[in-house]
């Protein structure tokens, strides 16, 4: 069977004690306290000397008849504060033997400390009250104490797996039936899990809500810091959880464990935790299978700016993600950075509206591509978006922008910043590529060349064609000397049965190249 903190029985408080079907027999009247009695039990002593409290630890029910009390008000109003001094959960009364009923000093006394006091109309035997609450007592905490084993196994067991750490903050949310979240120190979020609009709801104003319930419990806020060596470098943060306090802060510290071990062990991946958020926000974004708004707590909780911002999507070609993300920091731009597939990098700028979201842009894609040296780095974006709904569409454009310009960067003069406006028929091109017309007419154009071994003749073609025919920047770009490369135009021509020097027909194998290329990518 699961063991989940649903299916352990929760800390008896004073109450539920008192709504047993043994105490309830006893005809139990509280009169003292009342406002108190959700306190948690967490023993129950059968007590009558004055100075019980030097041999309490805490949160017990303390059964007594008096006996020792009677005719004696100090002792009687010193037994009361010696509980209150070891913050006893209760005491409760037998009435008959030493009282008929409820001495008034004690009842006093017990008012004023905020002690529930219960007196029982009908005594019973203490010890069959306190086999049943020991009873109760004792399953719960080997529950709790199962829980935390299963808890730890599942763990290390997805930790020797490999898992990411989205698995094993699942299993955790699992167990504890709560959204559960991982930040660093600054209150970022790293990582969460649960039902996904209980964690919306969490993250909406995370900072606020996290800086508040830091240093309580209250309200199943619980929270195990996480860190090793003498450092610390975040917390784990079981946000609502409905279980006893005790059972939460095991699961918690079990929780934290595993995830200081899985950070040493290098997490299963090669990205951070930081890189890790971020990925899984633009990743969603870009994908548009969750709406924009449901992902703005997220992205507000992740540190990105989302009130009165403007948006710049872009999408980095052969971009390094830690790389990127370091040059934002020294640039001062607020921003995510995720890689996305097949070499890509999403950047999502977030600036203030009164700067000029364009040159930012271009002033970061120029110190990019000065770092880069060689490298044919390329930012594609797309225009600034000021609202945030938009963001999902602008990134899905500059990955369009960026892809359609993938595999001829070197041959175009492209601008420090790309944007559709740029990319012309190769735009086209690319959104007609699933067309099963573009698809046969490619083929077509290209056959005698497609079926041919020899792939460095497709390359000069594409060369040749996204320089504009221009022999000389064709032949340097291959490192070929021109006599070379016009022997290759020439086999290109032969095998396509074309006239390279007809505008007509070069511009319609250049579309088909480009609908060849879109398609392969």
């Amino acid at each position: 069977m699961t063991i989940t903190s649903d299916s352990l029985e929760r800390a008896l408080s004073v109450r539920q004690v008192l709504t047993l079907e043994r105490v309830l027999a006893g005809e139990p009247e509280v009169v003292a306290g009342a406002s108190h009695l959700d306190r948690p039990v967490r023993w129950v002593h059968v007590a009558e000397a004055a100075d019980v409290g030097v041999m309490l630890s805490g949160g017990e029910m303390v059964l007594t008849t008096g006996v020792l009390l009677a005719g004696d008000e100090e002792k009687q109003a010193e037994y009361v504060r010696s509980l209150h001094r070891a913050e006893a959960a209760a005491v409760v009364l037998g009435l008959g033997r030493a009282f008929p009923a409820a001495p008034d000093v004690m009842r006093r006394a017990a008012e004023r400390c905020g002690l529930p006091m219960v007196v029982l109309h009908r005594p019973f035997p203490f010890a069959e009250l306190t086999e049943e609450v020991q009873s109760r007592l004792v399953r719960r905490k080997f529950a709790a104490v199962s829980l935390s084993e299963a808890v730890r196994t599942e763990l290390t067991a997805l930790i020797t797996e490999g898992a990411p750490l989205q698995r094993l903050l699942d299993e955790v949310a699992r167990h504890s039936a709560c959204p559960v979240v991982v930040t660093n120190l600054a209150h970022r979020v790293l990582g969460t899990a649960g039902e996904r609009p209980a964690v919306d709801d969490v993250l909406r104003d995370w900072e606020r809500i996290a800086r508040q319930a830091g240093g309580t419990e209250g309200d199943g806020w619980i929270r195990a810091e996480l860190g090793g060596r003498g450092e610390r470098w975040g917390r784990i943060v079981l946000c609502g959880y409905r279980g006893d306090t005790a059972t939460g802060r095991l699961l918690a510290d079990r929780a934290a464990e595993a995830l200081v071990l899985h950070r040493m062990l290098g997490g299963g991946a090669a990205c951070s935790w930081e890189e890790q958020s971020a990925q899984s926000l633009l990743t969603d974004l870009v994908s548009g299978i969750v709406p924009a708004r449901q992902l703005l707590p997220r992205a507000r909780a992740a540190g990105l700016p989302v009130n009165r911002r403007t948006f710049v999507p872009l999408v980095v070609r052969d971009g390094d993600t830690p790389r990127l993300d370091r040059l934002l920091r020294l640039l001062g731009l607020p921003g995510l950075v995720a890689e996305l597939a097949d070499g890509a990098t999403a950047v999502l700028l977030s600036l203030p509206r009164d700067q000029d979201a364009d040159a930012l842009a271009a002033h970061f894609a120029t110190r990019l591509r000065t770092d880069s040296g060689p490298a044919r780095t390329v930012v594609a974006a797309a225009d600034p978006r000021v609202v945030w709904d938009d963001v999902p569409a602008g990134l899905r454009e500059a990955q369009h922008v960026a892809d359609a310009v993938a595999d001829s960067v070197a041959a175009l003069d492209l601008p420090p910043v790309v944007r559709l406006r740029d990319v012309h028929l190769r735009g086209l091109i690319r959104l007609l590529r699933d067309d099963p017309h573009v698809q046969s007419f490619a083929e077509r154009e290209l056959n005698g060349l497609l079926r041919a071994t020899d792939e460095d003749l497709l390359s000069v073609l594409r060369t040749y064609l996204a320089t504009g025919r221009n022999k000389s920047r064709t032949a340097q770009l291959h490192h070929v000397s021109r006599p070379a490369l016009y022997r290759r135009l020439e086999a290109i021509q032969v095998r396509l049965g074309v006239d390279l020097d007809d505008f007509e027909q070069a511009a319609s194998v250049h579309i088909a190249l480009l609908a060849h290329d879109a398609q392969q990518q």
